[in-house]
């Protein structure tokens, strides 16, 4: 059975821009050496009920498994890539949220 997709979620408040452009420039290849791809980026997102997330950008990608995202953040590269996501940026949330479950198709 094939895996779910598995999307990864961040939000941070960017403090220091020099610094998390390091991060910016260097974090595409990465995430497609993982089979990453990138959804959206936003930095005023609206709140519809509930409580609202903490300030700052969310971000969404997303990854063919959970092991995928899990190679892509262990990978050394990224983690020291990630030294300048965290000197310029205060994270408040990195998650991984599961997809549906592959469904097989219903047979004739």
């Amino acid at each position: 059975m094939a895996e779910a997709t598995a999307f990864v979620i961040a939000n941070f408040t960017i403090h220091d821009a020099d610094t998390y452009r390091i991060y910016e420039k260097g974090f595409f290849p990465i995430l497609k050496k993982h089979g990453g791809t990138f959804h959206t980026y936003d930095d005023n997102n609206a709140n519809l009920e509930g409580d609202a997330p903490p300030e700052g950008r969310v971000v969404l990608f997303q990854f063919p498994s959970e092991e995928a995202a899990r190679n892509w953040y262990n990978d050394p590269d990224y983690q020291a890539l990630s030294e300048n996501r965290r000197a310029g940026t205060k994270l408040n949330f990195l998650t991984i949220v599961h997809g549906l479950p592959p469904r097989s198709e219903p047979g004739p």
